[in-house]
Order: C-alpha cells, then sequence, then structure tokens
C-alpha cells in the first residue's frame, strides 16, 4: 500500500512539474507545519534545528497580536526531498519538547471534503474559556470518532 501511495504521489508530482503554470503549487511538497512548540521557541531556534536536515528557504513561527509565539509554525525546504529527510527522523524534540511535524496543505485544498480525509489531528483556536472538553467532543462527533480531545490552556490561565 505505501509504495502505491509513494507512486501515486509521485505520479502527482511529475505531471505537475511537466506543467509551468502549475509549479507555483509546488511549494506544498516543499513546506511544513511544526505544531507543539514551546512559547519561548523563536524563528531562529526552529530554523537551526531544521536546517539540519536541509537548507531552508522561510521559517516562521505564528504569532498573535500581541507578538506571542501561538505555539505553532511553518517551514519550507529547499528541496521537497530535504522533506522527506525531516519526516523520516520522527519523532523530533526542540526546547525539550516533542514537536508535530506535516506536510502543510494550502487553505482551498485542506477546506475541501477530501482533503482532510487523513488527519487524525486538528486545531481549534479561539475557544471560550468556559467551553469545556465534552462541549468540544459533542459538536464535533458529528464529522468522525473522536479518539482525544484536550483544550491547552495559555500559560497564564
Amino acid at each position: 500500500m505505501a509504495s502505491s501511495t509513494a507512486d501515486v504521489l509521485s505520479s502527482t508530482t511529475n505531471n505537475l512539474e511537466s506543467q509551468p503554470h502549475e509549479k507555483s503549487s509546488l511549494e506544498q511538497f516543499r513546506k511544513l507545519f511544526i505544531g507543539g512548540l514551546t512559547y519561548s521557541t523563536t524563528d531562529e531556534k526552529l530554523k537551526e534545528y531544521c536546517s539540519t536536515y536541509g537548507e531552508i528557504a522561510e521559517c516562521v513561527i505564528m504569532r498573535d497580536r500581541e507578538g506571542r509565539s501561538r505555539g505553532f509554525g511553518f517551514v519550507s525546504f529547499k528541496d521537497r526531498s530535504m522533506v522527506d529527510s525531516f519526516m523520516q527522523h520522527r519523532p523530533h524534540t526542540l526546547d525539550g519538547r516533542k514537536i508535530e511535524s506535516k506536510r502543510a496543505m494550502p487553505r482551498d485544498e485542506a477546506s475541501k471534503p477530501e482533503g482532510q480525509l487523513t488527519v487524525k489531528k486538528m486545531f481549534v483556536g479561539g475557544i471560550k474559556e468556559d467551553i469545556t472538553e465534552d462541549d468540544l467532543r459533542s459538536h464535533f462527533q458529528k464529522f468522525g470518532n473522536i479518539i482525544e480531545c484536550n483544550i491547552m490552556k495559555d500559560k497564564d490561565g
């Protein structure tokens, strides 16, 4: 099964490479979502860590309006083979915390029903303080089986 998936991915990406107007979409094969970062991890520290797996084209930790880390970011490598190397060496630990890495997906594709078929973990932001894990579970159970539900609290509360 894994080899047929790899063959399909290889075939798909080769077809994209042969179409000049599609080359910009190849960035999705070079870009990773990195979650579970400590709030003190800097862009530089993330870039330094990831650069051991290849040359970094872009590295950014997402921040709130006050400039505080939101605990996740994106890393784009110069070549998708570097992404493969990074993914093959999972799990990764940075600043004493196990981080999650997965291939980034463009928002337009992520919003399609078929775009999330393999997702096993999802982030829901902007949750009000009075919402419980049971509330979330109750709301999202109509979309599929929920194995685990955790509400992460800010370091302030």
